[in-house]
């Protein structure tokens, strides 16, 4: 059986007018900082995750040669081309960041522009420049996007 206050109304289960403690303003701004945390913690393990995939790829980028195949495969690329009234063929495309100078000489059609290449990009550089150039084939470079306004990525074309 309750009791009854002094005031003569009965005595509820709290005394405290919405019953029970009440959430604070510090306790909603603690919520709110965790969740932030939380957040930032998952964008950072993201950029993390992103950012050694990317190096992984730049890394098999700079390792990566020419195959042993690669006059069959080329000998059948472009007569297929030609076959379908192509004088071109894109034979490489790699960020730009992966130049020397971030794609600049490409960019400006500076002449020296081959002394940029590195890694895989140069050693098919050198191929043409060994075997394709004396049998005629040319060689472009072009900047093929500007996210940002920078150069992105970069392609290599032979053409005939």
């Amino acid at each position: 059986m309750a009791t009854n206050t002094p005031t003569g109304a009965p005595a509820g289960p709290s005394t405290q007018p919405l019953g029970g403690d009440l959430i604070t303003p510090n306790d909603l701004r603690k919520i709110a900082e965790d969740r932030e945390m939380a957040l930032l913690k998952e964008a950072q393990e993201l950029e993390k995750k992103k950012h050694e995939e990317q190096s992984a790829i730049h890394e098999a980028f700079m390792q990566q040669h020419v195959r042993p195949d690669a006059k069959e495969r080329f000998t059948r690329a472009v007569r297929a081309a030609a076959e379908r009234g192509v004088k071109e063929l894109q034979i490489v495309r790699f960020p730009s960041s992966y130049c020397n100078d971030g794609g600049r000489a490409i960019n400006n059609f500076e002449p020296d522009w081959p002394d940029s290449l590195t890694g895989f990009a140069r050693e098919v550089y050198d191929n043409y420049d060994k075997y394709l150039r004396p049998a005629g084939y040319k060689l472009r470079a072009q900047v093929l996007d500007y996210p940002g306004g920078m150069p992105g990525d970069i392609g290599l074309f032979l053409h005939w």
